[in-house]
């Protein structure tokens, strides 16, 4: 199963940013959210993943399927490349990272500190995690930052693998990533009307 989104209202510091949001993602396929700095792409995505509740409307997906990987690496500066994905592969309850550390070309950056790599290379290592959490549905915000055009197209290459392999991506990203596969969803129609001045209770909710 991949995820329904029903009229969707989310709401960012008590004031509702969106509304309306309807879309459905079914396994093998990639939905870019696409729309101005903050108009409510973050606050969406938190949402759908269950770390902040709706103001209104469904989220309909199986329990645990799902990983989220937002701004944050998410990286334990003392531990090597290998011993942070170790950690998150346990967490998941899997153990071989060979295949995350290749896909993201960190092979060879396996025994250094994650503390010592650049911010494009702890970027890669942030968003090989995904590929040790075994989940099918990959929800991601601006997953490309820091990365140079090189380390895109290598973003880009996992993505359709996991695609291929009937795993699903909902990604917030101003970058063209070339995914066929991927449609797009303009969020600027589902901008939440502003708060009337006279409303008071309103503007708390």
């Amino acid at each position: 199963m991949g995820i329904a989104v029903s009229d969707l209202a989310v709401a960012r510091g008590g004031i509702k940013v969106l509304e309306g949001v309807c879309f459905a993602l079914e396994p093998g396929q990639a939905l870019v959210l696409r729309g101005p700095n903050g108009i409510g792409k973050t606050t969406l995505l938190r949402t759908v993943a269950g770390l902040q509740p709706p103001v209104s409307g469904r989220v309909e997906m199986a329990v645990d399927n799902h990983v989220y990987a937002g701004h944050a690496d998410g990286l334990k500066a003392t531990l090597s490349v290998e011993e942070n994905l170790s950690f998150w592969a346990h967490v998941f309850g899997n153990k071989d990272v060979s295949d995350a550390l290749s896909a993201f070309q960190l092979t060879s950056l396996a025994d250094r500190p994650a503390g010592a790599l650049s911010a494009g290379q702890k970027r890669r290592l942030g968003l090989a995690r995904l590929l040790v959490t075994g989940r099918p549905l990959w929800l991601l915000d601006e997953p490309t930052v820091s990365l140079d055009s090189d380390a895109v197209a290598m973003f880009a290459e996992v993505i359709r693998a996991h695609l291929s392999r009937g795993g699903a991506a909902l990604m917030a990203t101003h970058i063209d990533l070339g995914i066929k596969e991927a449609s797009t969803l303009d969020l600027a129609p589902f901008r939440a009307k502003a708060p009337e001045p006279d409303d008071f209770d309103g503007v708390f909710l």
